[in-house]
C-alpha cells in the first residue's frame, strides 16, 4: 500500500469516534513490529522518527525504513518526523521522503512559533507533506528531561491555527513525555474549551502515561492523532531481559531482537484497540 500523508488519515479520524495511533520507532525491528500489529488489527498507523531516532539512524535511513515498510504494508502508513526544532532537519526530511513533519516551536515565543511554523507549512505544501505543530508545552522532553508544562490556552490555539493553517495541532492538556506509569491526569475541561474554538484535528503527546480508560475517552474527542512511544521502549527492553535470562547462551542478536519485538506488536495491538482504530481499512 502506498505511503499516505498525515492529513489524509487524521481528517477522517477526528470526525469519527477513533484516533490514529502514532508510534515512535528507534530500530528496524521495532518498526517492523509496529506495522505487523497495525496489519493484524487492520488499523492505519503513523510511524514516527523522534530526535533520538534521527540521531541514531540518520534522516535517510529512517525514511528508507519507514517508507519501505509502508509500501509493502496492507494498511495505510504515514512516515512522520516527530518533535523537530531545527528547520534544516525538517526540510531535509521532506526531501528524504517523509510524508509528515512536526515543527516543535513550543519553547519559543508565540510570535516566533507562528513565524517558523508558517515557513514550514509553506515549504511542506510544495512537497505535498503534512505539518503538525504545538501550542502550549507538554511536560518533559522526549527523553524525560524536565521541562515546565504550559497548558494550551484556547484563544492561543485559535490564533495559532488561524495564522498557520497546520494540518494537526498538538496541545498540552495534562500529559508528559517519558512517563513510566499511567498516572497522567487529562484536563478534559481544557480539551473541550479548545475544541469549541478550533476546528482542526488535535494531537496528544505523552500518551504512554494516560490510563487506558482516559485514552479511549480522549480518542473520541476529535483527537486525530495519539502519540505513543515510551511504553514501547519499556516492553521491548523488558522482553530482551527476559529472553537473555531464559537463554543465557543465546549469541544471535537477530534472533534476540526478532523475538523481543513480539512484545512491541502486542502492545501496539492493545493501544490500537483502545483508540478504536482497528478495522478502519
Amino acid at each position: 500500500m502506498p505511503l499516505v500523508t498525515l492529513r489524509e488519515l487524521v481528517q477522517k479520524a477526528y470526525k469519527s469516534n477513533y484516533a490514529i495511533p502514532a508510534f515512535n520507532i528507534h530500530t528496524y525491528e521495532d518498526a517492523v513490529a509496529i506495522v505487523k500489529g497495525a496489519e493484524e488489527m487492520k488499523s492505519p498507523v503513523i510511524l514516527m522518527a523522534s530526535p533520538s531516532a534521527i540521531k541514531h539512524l540518520g534522516i535517510k535511513i529512517a525514511a528508507c525504513i519507514m517508507n519501505d515498510l509502508a509500501e509493502n504494508a496492507t494498511v495505510p502508513v504515514v512516515s512522520h518526523l516527530d518533535h523537530a526544532t531545527d528547520l534544516d532537519i525538517i526540510f531535509k526530511a521532506m526531501k528524504a521522503g517523509f510524508t509528515s513533519v512536526m515543527y516543535d516551536g513550543s519553547s519559543l515565543s508565540f510570535e516566533e512559533n507562528v513565524h517558523n511554523t508558517k515557513l514550514v507549512v509553506k515549504v511542506a505544501r510544495a512537497f505535498g507533506v503534512s505539518v503538525e505543530a504545538e501550542i502550549g508545552r507538554v511536560g518533559k522532553s522526549e527523553e524525560g528531561e524536565e521541562l515546565q508544562q504550559i497548558l494550551t490556552e484556547p484563544e492561543s490555539a485559535k490564533a495559532f491555527f488561524e495564522q498557520t493553517q497546520v494540518d494537526a495541532l498538538a496541545v498540552a492538556v495534562g500529559t508528559a513525555h517519558a512517563m513510566q506509569k499511567q498516572e497522567a491526569q487529562i484536563n478534559f475541561e481544557r480539551v473541550e474549551q479548545i475544541q469549541e474554538v478550533v476546528d482542526v484535528p488535535l494531537v496528544l503527546h505523552g500518551s504512554s502515561g494516560v490510563p487506558d480508560e482516559d485514552l479511549t475517552k480522549i480518542s473520541k474527542m476529535r483527537f486525530g492523532k495519539i502519540n505513543i512511544g515510551t511504553v514501547l521502549k519499556t516492553v521491548y527492553v523488558k522482553k530482551i531481559r527476559e529472553i537473555l535470562q531464559n537463554k543465557p547462551d543465546l549469541k544471535d542478536q537477530i534472533i534476540l531482537l526478532k523475538d523481543a519485538s513480539c512484545a512491541v506488536t502486542e502492545m501496539v495491538k492493545h493501544k490500537i484497540k483502545l483508540l478504536n482504530s482497528n478495522q478502519r481499512i
